[in-house]
């Protein structure tokens, strides 16, 4: 069965994963003394006592391996997750492993060494698993491998999970049928045949070598869960649970355990977390700091020529909505002419705005306007990467006509976004805005605001939708 196999196939991955551990480190050796790239130095170790770290070496990754979940199954796990979890893991037995030697105050372990065999080791094991992912599509796809299921409940759940597996044969899913009590037996889905009954598993199961049971019963039908489950349980097969909610709850839930109680949170939300959130928060100080002294320059010649070319204020102050929908006041160089404070409050700014000076425009072009922010940054206001924050009157507006608007005031609004990076920005669809910023918030991580910010460089600064 299937069970057995991904047993002695994890047993199997981790020899591997053990062979390109010391292959890499001998060869790292090797590259440093033997090879001729370097100059020959007299090292203090022998071969055999530069090894001794591979006692340590070897289970200590092979650990790290399993916390970062690189032994589940390769069905569900995409290859750019593998990939960054494996980097992951390695960076971090690399940080353990040259700390620990630090504290031991070995000084004859080679860096070039190290250095060598974390490139290699970390490229192994990409070249590893990736040629091993595609001998197991292969075997799947020509039928082998194959996992046997039987879906319980026909719902818009049944549904999405066979269009799933259907668009995916190298995760090797036979859905031999469905069983349901209020569609007629014989009707299909896609090929997939609704068999009969429920109350049919206790016929079916003995009778039929399952893998699995996913019970994928409607919202209406929930009242059967217990006695479903029950069935399934004793089955013995390994029984999974598909719920019919994406219609009601169409975001990432997650579940945690309070004494035993399961619950479900709605949306998962990182930076909710004091770490998380502590990270994020150094971060912003730290870039903040750098910036106003890096665009100082920038700044102060923008301050002279703003003086110089339109009367009024230098800088422009509004109050826009933040962090758990308190206002601030945003700073901006002032880039229009000055107006009253209830005509600028509902107007939105449009293409060739009368009310725009001309170095204005060419401010807002190049986002010079929006350096001031940094400011707010480092008060606490904003965050360097975020939603962008609006205004109270169209946060109003848009909390009614756009579904989901407000889950963006849960994290700090930012400098730039998703959203901004991707050509939201300005005059366009608030809608799609959204879709970015909710992406963000419900997939944040450190990688991720790096990504946006190396992004802004290249497209966030100068923009067409900018006016």
């Amino acid at each position: 069965m299937i069970k057995d196999n991904q047993k002695y196939f994890n047993r199997l991955h981790v020899i591997i994963d053990a062979i390109i551990i010391i292959i890499s480190y001998i060869a790292g050796w090797w590259l440093k003394f033997k090879s001729g790239i370097f100059e020959e130095v007299i090292w203090a170790y022998t071969f055999g006592e530069y090894m001794r770290p591979l006692i340590i070496m070897v289970p200590g990754f092979l650990i790290l391996y399993s916390a970062f979940n690189l032994y589940t199954p390769k069905r569900m796990q995409g290859r750019r997750l593998e990939i960054w979890n494996l980097f992951k893991a390695n960076t971090l037995g690399m940080l353990i492993f040259m700390s620990l030697s630090f504290v031991v105050k070995d000084i004859n372990l080679s860096r070039w060494a190290l250095a060598f065999f974390y490139i290699l080791n970390l490229s192994l094991d990409i070249l590893a698993r990736n040629l091993i992912r595609t001998v197991l599509k292969d075997m799947r796809k020509r039928g082998l491998n194959q996992k046997h299921i039987l879906l319980v409940g026909y719902s818009r759940a049944a549904e999405e999970y066979i269009d799933r597996i259907l668009v995916n044969p190298q995760w090797g899913y036979n859905i031999r049928g469905i069983l349901d009590d209020t569609v007629p037996a014989g009707t299909t889905y896609k090929g997939i045949k609704v068999l009969g009954r429920i109350d049919n598993l206790m016929v079916i199961l003995p009778e039929n070598r399952l893998d699995e049971i996913a019970i994928t019963l409607g919202l209406n039908e929930y009242f059967r869960l217990e006695e479903i489950v029950a069935l399934c349980e004793k089955s013995g097969v390994h029984t999974k649970f598909i719920p019919d909610y994406n219609n009601i709850i169409p975001t990432k839930p997650y579940t945690e355990d309070i004494l035993g109680l399961p619950v479900i949170n709605i949306r998962y939300v990182p930076l909710s977390n004091t770490f998380p959130a502590a990270v994020k928060r150094l971060m912003d100080i730290a870039g903040s700091l750098v910036c106003i002294v890096l665009f100082s320059p920038v700044m102060l010649v923008s301050a002279i020529v703003i003086k110089l070319t339109s009367p009024g204020p230098l800088i422009f102050r509004q109050e826009r909505v933040g962090l758990h929908n308190r206002p601030f006041q945003m700073y901006k160089f002032r880039s229009m002419v000055v107006q009253s404070e209830q005509a600028e409050k509902k107007a939105w700014t449009v293409k060739d705005d009368p009310r725009v000076t001309k170095f204005g425009k060419f401010m807002r072009k190049t986002s010079i306007d929006e350096l001031p922010q940094l400011f707010n940054i480092l008060k606490g206001d904003m965050s360097l990467v975020g939603p962008r924050p609006e205004r109270p009157f169209f946060v109003e507006k848009f909390q009614e006509e756009i579904p989901r608007y407000m889950v963006k005031h849960q994290v700090r609004p930012g400098l730039t976004g998703w959203a901004q990076v991707n050509g939201y920005r300005g005059d366009t669809s608030i809608r799609k805005r959204i879709e970015y910023d909710l992406y963000y918030i419900e997939n944040w991580s450190i990688g991720l605001d790096i990504k946006i910010l190396f992004l802004t460089v290249f497209r966030g600064f100068v923009n067409k939708n900018a006016y």
